[in-house]
């Protein structure tokens, strides 16, 4: 008779083994058939393992994959991450998603949104990460991209570099033909003439704004305000760019958060957008400007890289123009790029708007078909909670005077801008002192330090710059309060070492009664020495 025997205990072991087998044919399957790209890396980024996705798209074999860092496929893309920065943030965190650029083996690029998730063994914690990712784009739609960003930087670098020349000569135009205003008689045929000299320097200051929206970023201006408050201020000015035979109508949501932007910045948004849809409605037509608070939820974040899920306002210029093709509706934020007739257009306008809203940390598209009218979309996000009262300042302009009798010392390397300025402010009632550079000013101050209440300087000149000569008046320990100004951009001036451009500062070109008032709440102001400490290095 046989004996039955009990079953091995390594029977059960085997059976365990097979189904473990099992389900990593199963999981390797899966992994092969995914559509999506799918990495394991170590903590340091070498590949252990690359699906079939990743080396369909790359041109990689497995062999030439494994066992080297990301580092070796990575590129740069625009608002890309980096591979380093996301393995870093994600062994911090445990998770992270982001943007990374990809090398292909024939030398393309492409754009990945990225989710990396650490994975750690529960005996030794050694951590393996798992990169999952999607083509966002092609190779051609970034180069696409990068030549654009090339072009407003080579725009930036332009404006830059003329800029602070042609400032000069508008604050040297405005101040004679204010001065001009203050001496001729009220009934004067010659009024009229100054005024359009100050209308069209006011143009040409406006000018110089726009072209520093290219690559510079200017975040000076930038504070709590209300989408809805700008555009009922802006109104009446759209009305007057814009012919009779078109409509405005304006739909303001209710109680609109408040976002943080630089007021005068959205205003040119709303210009340039007017002016467009002016020039696309020949015969006449509507304008319709509507404001709301939407949610965006992640989908619509990963699909429009450039903007955070989460509460914002969202403005939409809509118009009933001829509309636009879809090759033409790709390439309208291009620089240079125009629909108009020769001669119509520069093809700035909608470059300055999209630079606009993505320093405000906004996106925008557009909608077009032809006659069907055109639509703008600006998606900007929300900074604080709304507020039914607008900010006003602590002193109305109309309650500060614009006379004085204190002494003021006026620093600046171009002469005539000087000598308009100290002949502006000697009108005044100041006792004006005036010196070419730091080094003169310095001169001056050491000999009769004690009487000058105000110094007002530029902040690039020769031989000792507006900075550095504040350094050497708090080296003298003397207390004396300054006022910088400036036609160079923001970025220029912040590293010549002006740090706080809030209070203490006048970007050129300003008006004389600008300058005036600024030097009134400059003098009563009671801290002594404030521009001193904002130029002192951090």
């Amino acid at each position: 008779m046989q004996r039955l025997r009990a079953a091995k205990p390594e029977n059960l072991v085997a059976r365990q083994y097979r189904r473990k087998s099992s389900s990593l044919r199963t999981l390797r399957r899966v992994m092969e058939h995914c559509q999506e790209l799918v990495f394991i890396t170590d903590e340091s980024g070498v590949v252990q393992y690359a699906n079939p996705a990743c080396q369909t798209l790359c041109g990689y074999s497995p062999h030439q994959f494994t066992e080297k860092n990301l580092s070796w496929i990575a590129a740069a893309v625009p608002k890309g991450e980096g591979w380093d920065s996301m393995r870093e943030q994600a062994l911090r965190k445990g998770a992270f998603r982001g943007v990374a650029g990809l090398r292909c083996k024939q030398g393309g690029v492409v754009e990945l949104d990225l989710a990396v998730t650490v994975v750690r063994d529960p005996r030794t914690q050694v951590a393996s990460l798992a990169w999952t990712g999607r083509v966002v784009a092609q190779q051609h739609d970034i180069k696409a991209e990068i030549d654009r960003s090339r072009k407003m930087d080579a725009i930036g670098t332009f404006a830059g570099g003329i800029v602070h020349d042609f400032n000069n000569l508008l604050m040297v135009i405005g101040a004679y033909a204010e001065m001009g205003l203050t001496s001729v008689p009220t009934e004067h045929a010659v009024r009229r003439n100054l005024r359009e000299i100050l209308e069209a320097v006011r143009r040409a200051s406006d000018l110089t704004r726009r072209l520093l929206t290219f690559g510079r970023p200017q975040a000076g201006g930038q504070h709590l305000t209300s989408l809805n408050w700008i555009i009922e201020d802006a109104v009446g000015m759209l009305s007057r760019v814009i012919e009779e035979d078109i409509e405005i109508r304006v739909s303001l949501g209710k109680d609109i958060s408040l976002i943080r932007a630089d007021p005068g910045e959205i205003e040119q948004v709303l210009l340039n957008l007017a002016v467009n849809a002016r020039d696309a409605m020949p015969n006449g037509g509507e304008l319709v400007i509507e404001t709301q608070l939407v949610r965006l939820d992640k989908d619509f974040s990963r699909q429009h890289p450039g903007i955070r899920a989460g509460d914002h306002v969202l403005l939409t210029v809509t118009d009933s123009g001829h509309g636009m093709r879809s090759e033409e509706l790709s390439r309208i934020f291009e620089p240079f790029y125009t629909t108009k007739v020769e001669g119509k257009g520069t093809g700035l306008g909608l470059a300055i708007v999209q630079s606009i809203v993505q320093q405000n940390r906004g996106i925008v598209f557009a909608d077009s078909e032809p006659g069907m009218g055109t639509t703008f979309k600006i998606y900007l996000p929300i900074a604080a909670p709304w507020t039914a009262k607008k900010p006003s300042s602590s002193r109305s302009n109309d309650a500060i005077t614009l006379h004085g009798i204190e002494a003021l010392l006026v620093v600046e390397d171009a002469d005539s801008l000087r000598h308009s300025t100290a002949e502006f402010l000697t009108f005044l009632g100041y006792q004006v002192r005036s010196a070419a550079n730091g080094q003169e000013a310095l001169n001056i101050l050491k000999n009769d330090a004690g009487s000058i209440a105000l110094v007002i300087t530029d902040v690039v000149m020769p031989r000792m710059s507006g900075p550095g000569f504040v350094h050497a008046v708090a080296g003298l320990q003397l207390p004396i309060k300054v006022l910088f100004m400036s036609g160079h951009v923001e970025n220029v001036v912040r590293r010549k070492g002006v740090q706080a451009l809030e209070g203490n500062f006048l970007q050129k070109p300003f008006s004389l009664k600008a300058l005036a008032l600024k030097i009134r709440e400059v003098l009563d102001e009671p801290v002594p020495a404030r521009a001193t400490a904002a130029a002192m290095p951090r």
